[in-house]
């Protein structure tokens, strides 16, 4: 397993959680999710995801649910 973490702003919401949690979770290699105090770690086996698709697909996420995604 391998983790990312992306920064987000610290209000980021419980239901904006839950919401990226479904967006993401249920793909096919992510292990789990969490979100806490401005950051996002996602586990995943890299084995079944590349890194690179999986960042694209949660910035995109972020984005939809109104979030600026640092560079």
């Amino acid at each position: 397993m391998k983790n990312i973490s992306l920064n987000v702003s610290k209000d980021f919401c419980a239901e904006c959680s839950m919401a990226l949690r479904r967006f993401i979770g249920k793909m096919d290699g992510v292990d789990s999710i969490g979100v806490e105090d401005g950051r996002v770690v996602i586990n995943f086996d890299e084995g079944k995801m590349e890194e690179e698709f999986l960042r694209r697909i949660t910035n995109d996420s972020l984005v939809k649910l109104g979030y600026k995604v640092p560079d």
